[in-house]
């Protein structure tokens, strides 16, 4: 059960970075499955890969925010009225 959680954390985490370019939401699937990969080794008790993940996971979730503010920044810009 625990290779099957591992294997399914990893493969979601594999095709949200892929895809990424895509929407900022796959930025945010990327983080929450590094999240749940560093859960997966922690449960094996493999601790390096548990720090590796743990950094990429908030190492997202900066990049998902930056985009977020990008973009709303942009949005905010198309609705102004012009000068």
């Amino acid at each position: 059960m625990l290779t099957a959680f591992g294997t399914v954390a990893v493969s979601i985490m594999f095709l949200s970075y892929w895809q990424e370019a895509r929407s900022k939401w796959l930025v945010l699937l990327f983080a929450g499955a590094s999240a749940f990969t560093a859960v997966y080794s922690a449960l094996a008790e493999v601790y390096p890969i548990t720090g590796v993940e743990s950094l990429w996971s908030v190492v997202a979730l900066r990049r998902f925010w930056q985009r977020h503010q990008a973009e709303r920044v942009d949005r905010d810009s198309l609705h102004r009225p012009a000068a």
